[in-house]
């Protein structure tokens, strides 16, 4: 015999809400992620490293170059400060890095320079420095693609001719990539920018240590770069090169915007990313501007990229070694722009929050970032 009151309502079947999702859309982007596992799509400090630092760690590639550029109006003798420019821009990095790191503590939600302002200072000088920040982002993209395609086809030369489409493809894959999501897109970023950091590294260890232990450099294939000096050693060209030099400082901002990428806890996970980062910076700046100096490498407009030189005279052209360093590098600096995939939307998001953009770029799509910006 039944205890079931007949009072008692019929329990009813829950109903349940079916979302249709484009199977085209699914196929390419992928399931979308529920927003209760928002913490599967955060980053570890080992996955965030290559997605909010290689704008910054990929600088090195170029900025000794631009203080042997500036230097070089001077001659041959006047290079030598570019080992006490670097220094001077190393210690600046110390800096910024240690306010950024207090930023993060004090602005968990992230923003940067946007938040800072505004608060601080006022809602117009913040709004001035968030649209100096996005112009950056899509100008930081432009130039790492067009840096990295620009390097890439000395070395497969059928590609020359092509320079405009493989920057086209290089933003559809870096687009496609983030729309896939924020973790996968640091998976797929990891390996070329630890191999870019460890070429450096072995670049610079065999190339000032290697002849003590018998390692013989190739300075037979050293490209030979005549430099006509008319201007003097003064202070306007020490300033002038130390500006050009600080482009070693590029995206060093990036970390401090995305705090809310981080896994828990994310203010102390982003603070030891910060400072990975600047010393994985400062070393490489550093190493290169000494190795550079002590190989006696030349930079002018037309010349070599100095990374090239220097992979040349340590490693030799056409050797397995060369053309990982090379190779690495290529990748780092289109990858570079992926500091603007992940800061732009994010600084965007923000700035929708606040009704100074539009609101569609406060959404967060199906995988948990915001995919409209």
């Amino acid at each position: 015999m039944s205890t079931k009151s007949n009072s008692e309502p019929e329990a009813k079947p829950k109903s349940r809400s079916i979302h249709y999702v484009n199977p085209i859309r699914l196929l390419l982007i992928g399931k979308p992620v529920a927003t209760e596992n928002s913490e599967h799509s955060l980053l570890p400090k080992i996955t965030a490293l290559p997605v909010f630092a290689s704008d910054a760690i990929s600088s090195v590639a170029y900025a000794t170059q631009e203080i042997l550029l500036a230097l070089g109006v001077a001659g041959a003798a006047a290079l030598v400060n570019t080992e006490y420019i670097s220094i001077a821009i190393a210690l600046l990095l110390v800096i910024v890095a240690i306010s950024y790191t207090q930023t993060i503590h004090a602005y968990p939600s992230g923003g940067g320079s946007y938040i800072v302002a505004k608060d601080n200072i006022g809602v117009n000088l913040g709004l001035i420095a968030a649209g100096a920040l996005l112009i950056d982002y899509i100008l930081t993209v432009a130039t790492s693609i067009a840096s990295g395609v620009q390097n890439l086809v000395p070395m497969v030369h059928s590609l020359k001719g092509h320079e405009v489409a493989l920057c086209v493809g290089f933003v559809l894959i870096l687009l496609y990539a983030n729309l896939r999501g924020l973790k996968e897109s640091g998976t797929l970023f990891a390996f070329p920018t630890y191999a870019f950091v460890l070429g450096c590294l072995a670049l610079i260890f065999v190339g000032l240590f290697g002849p003590q232990f018998g390692f013989k450099l190739h300075m037979d294939q050293a490209q030979n770069i005549p430099l006509v000096g008319t201007k003097a050693v003064g202070l306007g060209l020490i300033l002038h090169a130390f500006a050009r030099g600080c482009s070693a400082m590029t995206g060093t901002e990036a970390i401090s915007n995305g705090v809310p990428a981080f896994k828990e806890p994310k203010a102390d996970n982003a603070s030891v990313t910060l400072a990975w980062m600047a010393v994985i910076l400062g070393t490489l700046f550093i190493g290169i501007s000494v190795l550079a100096i002590r190989l006696q490498i030349h930079y002018v407009d037309g010349s070599p990229a100095v990374i090239d030189q220097l992979n040349t005279i340590v490693f030799g052209r056409n050797t397995f070694f060369y053309y990982f360093l090379q190779i690495a590098t290529v990748a780092i600096l289109v990858l570079a722009a992926n500091t603007s995939f992940a800061d732009f939307p994010r600084l965007a998001s923000i700035l929708a929050r606040d009704g100074f953009m539009p609101r569609q770029l406060a959404n967060i799509g199906d995988k948990l970032t915001f995919s409209n910006g």
